[in-house]
Formats: structure tokens, sequence, C-alpha cells
């Protein structure tokens, strides 16, 4: 199966902050904030929504098509994306901009100020999915460029291919109608569960409702794992266990990562959330997006050993 990952590409640099910023922040004068923090160097992981998802995947024995935008200064992810075998034949280079960043400056209370630049996320990635065969190919669109999270699912629509659509980060750049829009007829609509209440209020929809314009509304719960709504039924998915906590960032996507390939083993979509699950527990065990490993025989015997057979 042709899975295609529609999503942001980033660089996240991380810089941490030998101190707590509450004791250089003035409560009373916050109306004036002007503060320099000086930082014990950076660290530079590749991220975004699409590289994030397309790392776990061929992790997972996928070569995923990532659909996005880069810029100028792309040429070490670029590399990292072909050591993984992966196309880059969806991302769109935009040679005036830089690659979306992330700068987030962490104190030793691990709060953190971070400032974003979407940088060639500004552009559409114009991709062409006329070329695809709707009965072996899946999509996801996760949080990227605003006009490709709204002309994306039109087009996917039409050509009659499957698509999840997880608006995340997104929610609150997407008008109601464009995002409610986007959600019917989709496959799968995928938030964790502060997303779907931002969904809901943004829509007007209550949660039966978007039930009925979606395939499968499917949850994530944190620690509590997640909750497949389909089919006239609901099933409770749980969280797999995890050697030790570091780092919940990515998991959302690694958990994306899982789902899709048990779409592409064609498991049922609680199986399927089930390697999600499993694929997150990796993620949360190690600091970063694309930090953690595994081979898939590694994967397989995990699964197995909580949920049981992976046929």
């Amino acid at each position: 199966m042709r899975i295609l990952v529609c999503g942001s590409l980033a660089f996240d640099r991380i810089m941490p902050f030998p101190g707590r910023f509450s004791e250089h922040i003035l409560p009373d004068k916050i109306h004036i904030l002007n503060v320099c923090f000086l930082v014990n160097g950076v660290e530079e992981k590749f991220g975004g929504t699409a590289g994030n998802i397309a790392y776990s995947l061929a992790l997972l024995g996928e070569k995923p098509v990532i659909v996005g935008c880069a810029g100028k200064d792309f040429g070490p992810y670029d590399a990292w994306l072909a050591k993984l075998g992966l196309s880059r034949e969806g991302i769109r280079r935009i040679e005036d901009e830089h690659t979306a960043g992330a700068y987030i400056t962490t104190d030793l209370s691990d709060n953190q100020i971070t400032g974003f630049n979407p940088g060639a996320m500004k552009h559409p990635s114009n991709f062409d999915f006329s070329g695809c065969n709707p009965s072996d190919t899946l999509a996801i669109i996760s949080p990227t460029n605003v006009t490709d999270m709204i002309e994306y699912p039109r087009a996917l629509r039409k050509l009659g291919i499957p698509y999840i659509f997880d608006p995340g980060q997104q929610i609150t750049a997407l008008s109601g109608p464009d995002m409610l829009e986007a959600i019917t007829g989709s496959f799968m609509l995928v938030t964790n569960d502060y997303e779907l209440e931002m969904v809901m209020k943004a829509t007007g929809q209550k949660r039966e409702e978007l039930k009925e314009r979606t395939v499968f509304l499917v949850t994530t719960l944190g620690e509590q794992g997640s909750l497949v709504a389909g089919g006239g039924a609901e099933t409770r998915v749980p969280a797999a266990p995890v050697d030790a906590a570091l780092d919940p960032t990515g998991a959302g996507d690694a958990f994306r990562a899982g789902l899709l390939k048990g779409l592409a083993l064609g498991k049922d979509v609680p199986e399927a959330a089930r390697l999600g699950s499993v694929c997150a527990a990796y993620a949360v065990e190690r600091k970063g997006t694309q930090e953690h490993t595994f081979t898939f025989e590694e994967f397989r015997a995990r699964y197995q050993g909580i949920f049981g057979s992976l046929s």
C-alpha cells in the first residue's frame, strides 16, 4: 500500500537554560517584559509532523511519500530522509525560505518558551494525487500549510482515496466550516481528547454528530490509551507500558505511524490502534521525536508481549 504523509517538516532547535525562568521574570513587570536568557548551546533535531510520522513508518518497514514544503537549509534533513530510504518526491523546495523551525528554550523546571517560524510551510506543497491508485493508497493530512489542509481533503475525496484527517496544532488556524468540510467524508478523524473538544467548539458539532461525518473517530488519551469509535461500536485501546517516560513530545506522531502501519497490514482499526500504542511507547522512552529505534522484529515481539499475536 502507498502511504502519503502530508504534513510539516521542521527543525527543532532546543536551547537549555541552566536556571529557572521564574527567577528572571518579575510578575509585576510582565506588561513590560524584556529578558534575555543565556543558554548552554543549541541542539538541532529533525521534526515536523510529516517527518516524525514518516520516520516511525520507516522503522516499521514502510516507505511513505512525504508531502510538504522545505527550504534552502533542508540539506541535512534531506540526507537523513535519504538514509532512511524515504522518497522526497512529494517535498516542494522553496529556495527563498528557510525550512520551518521551532526555537525552544527550556529551563531546569522543564518550562518552555518557544518561537516558531513557519518558513517554507507558508507555501502550499502543490502535490498531484491523480497518479495514485485509490484501491492501494492511504493518506494522512496532519498539521501543515492551511491551504493544503483545506484543498487536499477535497482532492482525495474526488479521487476516492481514503484519508485520515489530523488537524492537531492547526485547529485554531482553520475555520470551523473548513474543518467540518475536511472531516466530512474522511476515513478517520484522529485527535487527542483536548483537540477533540477544540474541534467540537470550532465546528459547533457534538461528538455524536462528528461520528456521522467520518467512518472512524480515534481519540488518544495519553496514559489512558485511545478510544476507537466507528462501525456501531466503541473500543478502548490501552496504552503500551513504558520502561521510563522521558519525553511525550512526538508520541502522537508515533501513534499515527503505528496506526497507519496496522491499516496497511489490513488490520481493523482497534488492532491498528494497538500498533499505534506500541509505537508511541518507543517514542516516549527517548528525548526527541526521531530518536527512538527498533527493528520490526523487536516491535513485533513487544506487541505480542502486550497484546498477543501479530499476524
